[in-house]
């Protein structure tokens, strides 16, 4: 049973996700091509596979491999090098206003159907919610804010919670674009009013997708494929109140990127919380935070299989977009919108807000390129090894689908 190192002076085994994905899959999975894609690149990241970058000290003259990363979406290894580098592409783009955190999350009802019609029904959820904040800010306050949206698609224990979280300007240009209107920094939007109308929009939506054959039905939801049995499941969950949730305001555009950089490149589950595995008894001990019972910090064991299945919940579509931008931050005309804020605006900062203790800062999460034996960071690059061919990735069997 190996156990995450803790603290001591003995070495022990650091435990990752891609060691625990490694012993899974010495039992036969039936994955599809996409996930054994995705958990291939898990697996070969920062190993010989893809080869490595060979540096040496200037100061004691001793010799680093650095391994190379997969670069995938979906590996806890590679997202503190990600998120730094969306901050950086993203920096041009802050104006010095508060900024609103709101998280729209879908009925768990829904899940199963969702399970089914990821990529179709997660662009209906960035459609609606968009599409409500939209609405609420030309009708309240008649501007057009900027809006990044993010989805999130698990919770603590990695079961499907399907979310949006929300980064939004405190203002807005008026409708001619020669006016910044802003917003009082202590409140946006009604989230009742909110929740009703963002939950009638995706109800609507998903009528109309019913409508026009885009979902699927297998197995289980078969018998959604029948009108009556489909409406039926989009009532009963409307009749709960959907959940929006709306957090403290922001006080500094900084702020607001790095907070928000960590949303935009989080995964399921990292390698920090990956306590124990015992591959006699093929489980994984890992850990969590129950919200339902204050964010009390607690374990929880899975059998191994049932830990793949939970974490290839939230692989994404191939080529999916989890990360969009609305309103004055949309893609088409974006500079110039911005830049015309920002004339609007002027230079002036707002008064700089502390940050949550618990935050740590994207600087922190990068990998820092230092000599394990003197700590200088002066490495030399001498040489560029190249990934080790004839090695044998896992592949997914012959009858696969």
């Amino acid at each position: 049973m190996c156990r995450a190192p803790d603290g001591g002076t003995g070495e022990a085994e650091k435990l990752t996700v891609a060691k625990v994905i490694a012993a899974a899959l010495r039992r036969p999975q039936n994955l599809c091509a996409h996930v054994w894609k995705t958990l291939n690149a898990i697996l070969c990241c920062r190993t010989p596979v893809l080869g490595a970058h060979h540096y040496r000290c200037v100061d004691c003259g001793r010799d680093h491999l650095v391994p190379h990363s997969c670069r995938n979406r979906h590996c806890p290894d590679c997202q503190g090098a990600n998120a730094h580098e969306w901050l950086e592409r993203q920096e041009d783009d802050l104006l010095p206003v508060p900024y609103f955190h709101v998280v729209f999350t879908l009925p768990h009802s829904l899940n199963p159907l969702i399970l089914q019609n990821p990529r179709v029904l997660h662009s209906l959820l960035f459609d609606c919610v968009s599409a409500t904040l939209l609405e609420f800010a030309h009708n309240k306050f008649g501007v057009r804010p900027g809006i990044t949206a993010v989805l999130h698609t698990w919770g603590q224990a990695l079961l499907d919670h399907n979310h949006l979280h929300c980064i939004i300007t405190g203002g807005g240009l008026s409708a001619d674009g020669q006016h910044w209107r802003g917003i009082k920094p202590n409140y946006l939007f009604p989230v009742r009013a909110l929740s009703v109308v963002f939950a009638a929009k995706y109800r609507d939506g998903l009528n109309a997708l019913h409508a026009q054959g885009k979902l699927e039905f297998h197995g289980k939801l078969s018998a959604l494929a029948d009108p009556r049995a489909f409406a039926r499941l989009v009532r009963e969950a409307c009749r709960t109140k959907w959940t929006v949730y709306a957090k403290r305001p922001f006080g500094g555009p900084k702020q607001v990127l790095a907070y928000l950089s960590r949303y935009t490149h989080r995964i399921a589950i990292g390698n920090g919380r990956i306590l124990a595995l015992d591959q006699s008894a093929r489980t994984v001990t890992f850990a969590y935070k129950d919200y339902a019972a204050d964010s009390k910090r607690k374990t929880m064991t899975l059998g191994l299989d049932e830990f793949l299945r939970r974490f290839c919940l939230h692989i994404l579509p191939s080529r999916f977009v989890k990360i969009r931008h609305y309103g004055l931050l949309a893609n088409r005309g974006r500079d110039a919108r911005v830049e015309r804020a920002r004339q609007l605006i002027g230079n002036l900062p707002p008064e700089p807000r502390p940050s949550d203790e618990n935050e740590e800062p994207i600087d922190k999460m990068l990998p820092q390129l230092t000599c394990a034996h003197c700590g200088s960071t002066r490495l030399r690059l001498i040489a560029i090894v190249q990934p080790v061919r004839g090695v044998r990735k896992p592949v997914p069997p012959a009858d696969s689908s």
